[in-house]
């Protein structure tokens, strides 16, 4: 019935960053005793606030403080790394979580985070691609060589064939590249065609289409519960909009998602009723009654861990008994 996603964005304004981490931990077994449908860590390089850069090492932390959550990566950036060592950490996460942990593979669009690793933003879907093939290989037991070397993985993942990986974007591009590969795709609910475009590719390649999930326009999906939405919004505002404001300075012009917003105050952001939501216990009731569930974003933007601890037991005491019966 709800979600949870950890960026681990720490501005100086919020709360100290191993008090971040620490919370993200406690957060997860909560979840899973709560009944969480899963949670998604992220990766991005270089921020100014500490954005997560090693989702899988907090996955894998994650991992061994739950028994049954579903955990996914969303996005990995496979460009940015290595495929033959992605594909060995990736292996031993799946053996460490029982292969609980999915992915979202994707390009990235930060021109920095490709500096930073000497890499080329020019052709990074193709490296994508031959990326995921090599990996893989290697998970089914290929040995074979790849770039002048000779590379095999040992051991291999718990998953047979290795981890779930959709792909992620919101272009056409990403629609076909995702049916070449026979990936599922988690698109950015900017295009209502997307779904088709990704069904007609899978087809041209001779694949029935996997899961497609595309966002619908108006749902959020960085929502939290209070009581008091107006003292909540007047408390927890600045954090939500530090993250609005840090994802669409990525972004740029040329980026649309369903989650931009390009509010330049807290009271612009509560204006817009996006992405960014405070809601009443009742409206979260209606909310996961019309959407299915509910996507809570607990530590945005450094949210202070009382302000995050706040939402979520006042999600559990106020929302989650109402809805399970």
């Amino acid at each position: 019935m709800f979600t949870m996603r950890l960026d681990m964005r720490a501005p100086a304004f919020g709360a100290p960053r191993a008090d971040l981490y620490r919370a993200a931990l406690e957060m997860a077994e909560w979840g899973e005793k709560n009944g969480c449908a899963g949670i998604q860590v992220c990766e991005h390089h270089r921020s100014s606030d500490g954005y997560l850069p090693a989702p899988l090492i907090l996955a894998s932390a994650i991992a061994a403080r739950t028994k049954s959550l579903p955990i996914q990566v969303a996005a990995l950036i496979v460009p940015l790394h290595d495929p033959v060592e992605l594909a060995e950490q990736m292996a031993v996460l799946d053996l460490v979580s029982g292969g609980r942990v999915a992915y979202v593979v994707a390009i990235g669009y930060v021109p920095a985070e490709y500096a930073m690793f000497g890499r080329e933003m020019k052709g990074r879907g193709q490296r994508l691609e031959e990326s995921v093939r090599v990996m893989q290989r290697l998970w089914n037991g290929e040995e074979f060589d790849y770039q002048g070397r000779r590379v095999k993985v040992t051991p291999l993942p718990h998953t047979p064939g290795g981890p779930y990986l959709m792909l992620g974007g919101g272009v056409a591009a990403v629609a076909k590249r995702a049916a070449r590969l026979g990936l599922g795709v988690l698109a950015m609910g900017n295009d209502p065609n997307f779904e088709a475009i990704y069904a007609e590719a899978c087809r041209a390649e001779g694949r029935e289409p996997g899961l497609c999930i595309n966002p619908k326009p108006g749902i959020p999906l960085s929502v939290f519960v209070s009581r008091d939405p107006d003292a909540a919004w007047k408390k927890w505002g600045p954090h939500l909009l530090h993250d609005a404001q840090a994802y669409a300075e990525w972004m740029g012009d040329d980026i649309e998602s369903a989650t931009k917003s390009t509010a330049p105050s807290v009271e612009a952001l509560r204006a817009e009723n996006g992405n960014y939501q405070i809601v009443t216990p009742d409206q979260a009731v209606e909310l996961i009654r019309k959407n299915g569930t509910l996507m809570l974003q607990p530590l945005c933007g450094g949210m202070p861990i009382e302000y995050a601890w706040e939402s979520l037991e006042t999600l559990a005491r106020d929302v989650l008994p109402r809805v399970k019966s």
